[in-house]
């Protein structure tokens, strides 16, 4: 009884302070740390050599690398003339990339992987827009 009286006063005078004991339950730790989602790996690999159709006639032949984080480098060569890839990038299923051609033309491709593992997609000339095709690859990835 004497213990009970004790424990009593106790709570009422820590309450009187200004503190108040949560219950045992409610002591157990929270767990709030929200964990970095890992960042996205590019869903498909376009390193090595392979052929771009365009819709209007030419082919590009493309020699590219693609690093761990989905970005391209390399070059391009087309009717005679070298190009090189200035910016690209795979994410997920799409691929963008603009070639830097010795002429002057500055192509944009823009894409996506389809079921058939195969890219295809929408290319303009960004400094004339109204050069524009679509295109495709025999090459599966």
């Amino acid at each position: 009884m004497r213990t009970k009286i004790a424990t009593t006063a106790l709570l009422a005078s820590l309450t009187v302070a200004g503190v108040a004991l949560a219950p045992a339950v409610s002591a157990a730790p929270q767990h709030t740390a929200v964990q970095a989602a890992p960042a996205a790996a590019p869903g498909f690999y376009v390193g090595g050599t392979w052929k771009l159709y365009q819709s209007n006639g030419p082919v590009v032949t493309m020699n590219v690398s693609q690093d761990s984080a989905g970005t391209l480098y390399g070059s391009a060569s087309c009717c005679g003339n070298p190009g090189t890839i200035r910016s690209g990038r795979v994410d997920g299923t799409g691929i963008y990339f603009v070639i830097a051609w010795s002429n002057g033309a500055l192509g944009r491709y823009t894409g996506t992987l389809g079921p058939d593992r195969r890219l295809s997609g929408y290319t303009f000339d960004i400094n004339n827009p109204s050069s524009q095709a679509n295109w495709n690859t025999s090459r599966a990835f």
